[in-house]
């Protein structure tokens, strides 16, 4: 398989837009990518357009439609829609990845898109559930109510209190606050999140990430071809891993089974010849802001029940020794499902570019993007991704 690097990146802003529809907010991302790529639209042969609630293929409407893709200048190419929930982005990437390293194709665009403020209630989030997280809600839950519970697991287990849950939102909310592309730019205090309102003990409304609409794209080319464009410094694909959801008699929570999360970024590692420890910065899918302290555990970061101690010393913040969600993550930066994966890689190559501005990580080499999407109804989620980039 050949090198492929990520050339340009580009996003538009995530947030409430109701005058924007899929196109206008792809119309962004693409040709700020582009843009940053230095690659005219007529020299992409490929392109997966991700997306979970726009209806079917998406990519292709914009032919005749005006949606998305055609109207670009990307008519008459492969084209792939991809949906996987809140890994569909990233796993556009992946296709776009594979496409390029198995020598098909020289150049190609990845891109994640998702309209999600709707005046048409049949078409939002909530009514296109998937039939798990139907049944799920027949126990009385939805997506904060399964993350409370595995927020209570990881206190029985490692102890921990909901004000040590909440600091992960602080943090968050002040790389959020640095960052232009987020839907929410303020930075709360402690006493600002547990005073926001309870949504299921002990996730409050600053612990939760906000539907949004935006769009992520990236322009990826075979390392060998890169010399064709007068571009900024490649960011190398290094590993980029995709595993289903398990079966499984127990969260790893309450044993020692390793989780989909770990064996996800172990493949990751493996395609890069890499460790925890090569890892500089790390973006996470934090839907509900205190799962990333599981994240940092199962990432191999640190040690089952260390991620707390190492959010209070101040070792997951942008000056620590391995900051996490540098971007805000999804509780600051919003979640448009479609777009997370991608927007999660944009913040990642800008850090190792080295222009992430008051965000910036001090000498990042190396960045991983873990995520994840769906929720089965043994509570393992549906997809997992994790990309792994180097200079």
């Amino acid at each position: 398989m050949r090198e492929v690097v990520v050339l340009g990146v580009g996003m538009h802003p995530f947030g409430r837009h109701p005058d924007k529809g899929l196109a206008d907010l792809a119309h962004v991302a693409c040709w700020k990518a582009l843009k940053d790529a230095n690659v005219p639209a007529k020299d992409v042969q490929v392109a997966y357009l991700a997306n979970s609630i726009g209806g079917l293929i998406t990519g292709q409407e914009g032919i005749r439609a005006q949606t998305v893709l055609g109207p670009n200048g990307f008519g008459g190419i492969p084209m792939v829609n991809v949906e996987n929930a809140c890994a569909s982005a990233s796993t556009a990437f992946r296709g776009v990845w594979l496409e390029i390293a198995s020598g098909l194709y020289d150049v190609g665009l990845a891109i994640g898109v998702e309209k999600m403020h709707l005046d048409d209630r049949s078409r939002t989030i909530s009514a296109l559930i998937s039939i798990s997280q139907i049944e799920l809600s027949k126990l009385g839950m939805q997506f904060a109510g399964e993350a409370a519970m595995r927020c209570k697991r990881y206190m029985r287990r490692y102890g921990g209190t909901k004000e040590d849950l909440a600091l992960v939102a602080v943090k968050n909310s002040y790389n959020g606050s640095l960052n232009p592309y987020a839907f929410h730019r303020k930075p709360y205090t402690l006493e600002e999140v547990l005073n926001s309102p309870l949504i299921a003990d002990p996730l409050h409304l600053f612990m939760t990430s906000s539907i949004a609409d935006g769009a992520a794209a990236a322009i990826l080319c075979a390392r060998d071809a890169v010399k064709r464009y007068e571009t900024k410094r490649p960011v190398i694909v290094a590993g980029c891993a995709l595993m289903s959801g398990r079966f499984r008699e127990a969260d790893p929570l309450d044993t020692d089974v390793e989780s989909t999360i770990t064996l996800t970024a172990k493949e990751a590692y493996r395609q890069a010849g890499m460790e925890p420890k090569d890892i500089d910065v790390a973006e996470v899918h934090d839907a509900m802001s205190p799962i990333e302290l599981v994240s940092t555990e199962d990432l191999g970061f640190c040690g089952k029940g260390e991620a707390i101690r190492y959010l209070k010393e101040g070792r997951t913040k942008i000056t620590g020794d391995i900051p996490i969600n540098t971007s805000g993550g999804l509780c600051s930066r919003g979640h448009p499902v479609g777009a997370t994966g991608i927007a999660q890689i944009a913040e990642i190559v800008w850090q190792l570019r080295g222009e992430a501005g008051d965000r910036q990580v001090k000498d990042a080499l190396v960045g991983m993007c873990e995520d994840s999407g769906g929720v089965l109804v043994n509570g393992d989620n549906a997809a997992f991704t994790n990309v792994i980039l180097k200079r």
